[in-house]
């Protein structure tokens, strides 16, 4: 399953992105998207461990929307996601693929704490992304910091500016908390 492009390209700094009153609700977005997440090869059992883990995790601080926006985009939710490696030869694995988070290779049917795990790896790392960014849960704060997640720096003139990364990221990712699925 390939990640497409979302069909608007948004550029510039963060004022240039959707502002978060666009966003659906958590549990709409989880509903759009359950038929891509079961698609991959996931279980249904699978799917209501990522709901858990994703509202276990947001306790850290993280808006869950933003935690299942950037599974959709990493994985589309595949718990048994292969491993990527980023531009620099670091391994990502796990729904957020994610360095330095377990992943489950070929594997679905997992446990709780399998997914818990995966999406706690990823949530911390974006939740100190968040951090240098003001830490809010604002625009100001969320969309520079998915920048930082996806490529590791930011040009703040240019969040679509991917600095060896994919450019699209933020951009995608705006629109999935709209409700765009791939």
């Amino acid at each position: 399953m390939s990640i497409q492009s979302a069909p608007i390209w948004y550029s510039g700094p963060y004022q240039n992105f959707p502002a978060m009153s666009t966003w659906k609700s958590f549990d709409e977005l989880f509903g759009l998207n359950w038929n891509s997440m079961l698609s991959t090869g996931n279980t249904a059992d699978d799917l209501g461990r990522i709901n858990v883990a994703i509202r276990e995790c947001a306790k850290l601080g993280v808006d869950e929307r933003v935690i299942l926006a950037i599974i959709m985009q990493e994985s589309h939710g595949n718990v048994g996601v292969r491993t990527t490696f980023s531009p620099d030869g670091i391994p990502t694995a796990g729904i957020m693929q994610c360095s330095g988070c377990a992943g489950f290779e070929g594997r679905h049917g997992l446990s709780q704490d399998e997914i818990t795990s995966m999406v706690r790896g990823g949530t911390e790392h974006f939740k100190a992304n968040l951090r240098n960014w003001g830490d809010q849960w604002a625009t100001s704060s969320i969309y520079p910091a998915l920048r930082e997640y996806n490529s590791g720096s930011v040009n703040p003139n240019d969040l679509s500016d991917g600095l060896r990364a994919t450019p699209s990221y933020v951009s995608d990712i705006s629109q999935r908390l709209q409700g765009w699925v791939d």
